[in-house]
This record gives structure tokens, C-alpha cells and sequence, in this order.
């Protein structure tokens, strides 16, 4: 059902994203064909504009349509109709327009390779056709410079747009989970208390009538068929119960005290943070043992919260998370080294406030601050009779 909802989501963004694709392609071969017109009827030495440049521009700027589904297909497609554009010789113009867009696209769908060997081939043919084909001048070093210095703007910008949308990927992936396993644990405290105590009631109403019965023989007949009506509607009720039970838990869904939200799996909580530009080292000092089932879950949401918050505002970052196992504490501490000291205070109930009544509601200490070094800290002590 999840999956499902996700593809429903994503299919009208892919939609919006193909249309503007397709706007800026259409937009892109009118003002490169009209700019490429002027330039080849007031420069001469070229070859003159005629229908063969409407194609290549055409070709280069449509196949932008499909740059974010296919960004490599598309580089290499609008590479060759751009080296093909210059081999005929056409004036100098705007066509590298679509080249950059492609080379950038590329970059930031995760396709660095791609784009990397599209610059190193580029720089290396494109400044020499004139000069190789038509006799024209080398390439000086400062054309050079030039052309390199913006092949690495454009790659920096975009890595840079690039790890943002993976980090935010990453904790949006974070916030899924934790809100999927409080709404499992919520749905899963309802089942035990309904069967703890509706269950127990209706379990007891159930064999008293029965008792009743069998020990009172003599009763009036309206009195014997009051007490069959309640233990037969006991009887439905437990099972309407066990229903309702089953449908709450959820088959196969984990139990509130499985290791889903513990310690114990504090590697697969780091795996699922990592991210370019985000690097997360986990250390332990004491030995790890099993923890009261409150104190462990504290120290799980705190490390988890303090890494989603290290996922949002740190910018690229290494974060480190220490877990201490005293004889009557454990301590987690979440450092980073990212650019921002200072973090949004969120409502209660969330972000750091939610972290702090964690570790106040178990009698704990809690503190959230910049680091003096750079970067920021979290850092929580949990008494471990704190759950008691």
C-alpha cells in the first residue's frame, strides 16, 4: 500500500517535470535558432545558416525533454549533435546552451561519471576544431582557463543542488520511519491494553455465565436464557476482540519492545542516514548490553532525532555518535563538524524540545548546543532505573 501511494505521489510530479521539460526545450530551440540566425548573417567566415543548423538545434534542445529520465542518453545526444554542429562549421553560438543544461543535469541526477568524461572530451576537441579543421588560431591559455574554470562552476553547482536533494531524501526517509513505527507502536499499545483489560472483563463475563448456568439447574427459564444470551454474546464479543486485535497488530509488524527502536539496531539507523555529504561513525565505550525497554528507546529516538537534525541544517557534514554504557547510565552523544552552530528550537514534542522530555521523563540531563570547535552537539544521560 505504501509503495502504491508513493508511485501515486510521484506521478503527477514526473508529469509537471515533463512538462517544463518540454517548455524549456521548445523555448530553448526558438531562441537558439533566431540568436544562431543573427549571429551567422552578421559574422561571416562561417558557413551560411540554412536548414541544417534548424535541425541540429532542434535535435540538441528536444532532446532535453527527457534529460531528467534519461540524463546520460541525453548528455551523450546533445554532445554529438553539438560536435557535429561545429565539424560543419556553423557560426559560434548559442547551442551551448544545451550542452551545459544536459552537462549539468547529469550531474546533479548522480551521473558524475558520465559528465566528467563528457568535460575531458570536450575540452579537449571543441577549443581545437577551428584551429585542426579551418586553419584558425590555437586556442589561447587564458580561452583555456576560461573553459576549465566554467566546466568546474558548473560541476561544483551541481554537486552542490545534487547532495542537498540526497540529504534531503535522507531525512525525509528518517521522519517516514519514525512516524511509521510510533503509528505501529500506538497501534500496537491499543491491541495490548484492549486485551489486557476489555479481554479480561469479557473472558470473565463469559465463564461466570457459564458457571452460573451449570450450577443453577433450577432457575426460571427467562433467567436461564438471559445468562445463555450474555455468555453466547460474550463468546462473539471476544472474537470480534481477537479480530480487531489482529487487524491493529498487523501481520508480521514488530511489537514496540522488538529491536526496531533500540540500540540494537543503531547500524541499520546509520546506514539509512549516510549520505553523500553526510558521514556518520558510530563509537561505544563500556559493554553493550541490554537496556531497561524505556531507557533503550529514549536513547534511540534521541540519536535519531539528532541525526535528522544533522540531515536538515548541517549542510555536508561528518556526525559521530558516541553511546557510553555506564553501571547506572547510558550516555548518547551526537557530534557534528557541518557548517551551521545554530539549530531551529521546534514545538513540543519534537526536535530538540522532544528530545529534552525524553530525557527528563527518565529522570535524565540533556543538552543541545554549538560546539566549541564548530558544528553542534547532543548529548543525553539516561539513569537506567529511570524506567522503573
Amino acid at each position: 500500500m505504501t509503495a502504491l501511494n508513493g508511485s501515486a505521489r510521484r506521478a503527477p510530479a514526473r508529469r509537471a517535470s515533463l512538462i517544463a521539460d518540454g517548455a524549456l526545450a521548445a523555448a530553448l530551440a526558438v531562441v537558439v535558432t533566431v540568436a544562431t540566425y543573427f549571429i551567422s548573417r552578421y559574422h561571416g567566415g562561417h558557413r551560411p545558416f540554412d536548414a541544417g543548423v534548424i535541425v541540429l538545434v532542434i535535435a540538441s534542445a528536444g532532446a532535453l525533454v527527457l534529460r531528467r529520465r534519461y540524463p546520460v542518453a541525453v548528455l551523450a545526444v546533445v554532445f554529438g549533435t553539438t560536435l557535429v554542429y561545429f565539424l560543419l562549421g556553423y557560426a559560434n553560438g548559442p547551442i551551448w546552451l544545451a550542452l551545459v543544461i544536459a552537462y549539468y543535469t547529469a550531474i546533479t541526477r548522480g551521473h558524475r561519471l558520465a559528465a566528467g568524461i563528457a568535460a575531458v572530451v570536450g575540452f579537449a576537441i571543441f577549443p581545437w576544431l577551428n584551429y585542426l579543421l579551418r586553419g584558425g588560431p590555437a586556442p589561447s591559455a587564458a580561452d583555456l582557463a576560461a573553459l576549465a574554470a566554467w566546466l568546474l562552476v558548473v560541476l561544483g553547482a551541481g554537486e552542490a543542488v545534487r547532495i542537498r536533494r540526497e540529504r534531503a531524501a535522507a531525512a525525509a526517509r528518517i521522519r517516514e520511519e519514525e512516524a511509521r513505527l510510533q503509528a505501529s507502536e500506538e497501534r500496537l499499545r491499543m491491541a495490548r491494553e484492549l486485551h489486557d483489560s476489555l479481554g479480561h472483563y469479557l473472558s470473565v463475563i463469559n465463564v461466570q455465565s457459564a458457571v452460573a448456568l451449570n450450577l443453577n439447574q433450577q432457575l426460571p427459564e427467562q433467567v436461564q436464557a438471559a445468562l445463555g444470551a450474555v455468555k453466547q454474546a460474550s463468546k462473539e464479543a471476544l472474537r470480534e476482540l481477537r479480530s480487531v486485535l489482529d487487524i491493529l497488530r498487523q501481520d508480521g509488524e514488530r511489537a514496540p519492545r522488538s529491536p526496531a527502536s533500540t540500540l540494537a539496531r543503531l547500524g541499520e539507523l546509520v546506514s539509512q542516514v549516510s549520505a553523500p555529504g553526510l558521514e556518520v561513525r558510530t563509537e561505544t565505550d563500556g559493554t553493550a548490553r541490554p537496556l531497561p525497554f524505556g531507557v533503550d528507546v529514549a536513547a534511540y529516538r534521541i540519536v535519531q532525532e539528532a541525526l535528522t537534525n544533522v540531515a536538515r541544517h548541517a549542510g555536508p557534514a561528518t556526525a559521530t555518535v558516541h553511546v557510553t554504557y555506564g553501571e547506572e547510565d547510558v550516555t548518547v552523544q551526537v557530534d557534528d563538524d557541518g557548517r551551521n552552530g545554530a539549530r531551529p528550537q521546534p514545538a513540543s514534542g519534537s526536535g530538540i524540545a522532544g528530545m529534552r522530555e525524553r530525557a527528563a521523563a527518565l529522570g535524565g540531563d540533556f543538552q543541545a548546543g554549538p560546539r566549541p570547535g564548530g558544528g553542534f552537539r547532543v548529548r543525553a544521560r539516561l539513569p537506567l532505573d529511570g524506567a522503573a
